[in-house]
């Protein structure tokens, strides 16, 4: 057998990108900087990754858009997680006021000899 019969097709290794490289390449195919396969290889990604990003950043845009509203701040959200933070702090609290308590009764019974 040759050489070109033994081996056996490569893939390509496979390229982790960060959040960043994702939004860049999406940011190129958005303006028409690059297109798909100019930017898979450029990016040395295969091209359905392109497409994958492409896909997730209009999804990702529409969704968002979806929940915004234009001069509006949507504060309940906020508000709804500041109450929440903050009756984990009470509780949290009492739970360490009550674990000092015990320690001290304990304490005080070891002196004691109980």
């Amino acid at each position: 057998m040759s050489e070109s019969q033994d081996a056996t097709p490569r893939r390509r290794s496979k390229r982790v990108l960060s959040a960043q490289e994702k939004y860049q390449i999406y940011q190129q195919l958005l303006t028409g900087e690059l297109s798909q396969r100019q930017a898979a290889e450029r990016w040395g990604v295969d091209p359905t990754t392109v497409m994958r990003i492409r896909r997730v950043g209009r999804e990702g845009a529409l969704g968002a858009l979806a929940q915004s509203r234009p001069g509006r701040h949507d504060g309940q959200r906020e508000d709804h997680e500041l109450v929440a933070a903050r009756a984990e702090i009470a509780r949290l609290e009492e739970t360490v006021k009550e674990q000092a308590i015990e320690l001290v009764a304990l304490r005080g019974k070891q002196r004691l000899g109980w």
